[in-house]
């Protein structure tokens, strides 16, 4: 039985700077936004250059604020499919 899935998500925001950002709020096919892990230094730097800021704040259903961003920037990402699910981002598509 599998419990995570490789999907391409789109990007809905960050937390952190728009040049190194920490997380990614990214948006999966199921519809919810969610907070990713931790990026590495090398994607954030490849991935802080296609964001563009919105001004505000948005909250993911948990409560997790992050900066709005537009854009077409589509991540791969690894995706648990139990409950608490893990988001680790792979790679920039």
């Amino acid at each position: 039985m599998r419990h995570a899935d490789t999907v391409d998500v789109a990007v809905v925001g960050f937390p952190g700077t728009p040049r190194h950002p920490k997380t990614l709020a990214v948006r999966p096919p199921d519809g919810r936004v969610a907070l990713s892990q931790r990026l590495t230094t090398a994607l954030a730097s490849v991935v802080g250059l296609r964001l563009v800021p919105q001004a505000g704040r948005a909250f993911t259903k948990a409560s997790d604020s992050y900066t709005p961003a537009v854009g077409d920037v589509v991540m791969e990402v690894v995706a648990g499919t139990t409950r608490h699910a893990v988001v680790t981002v792979t790679r920039l598509r």
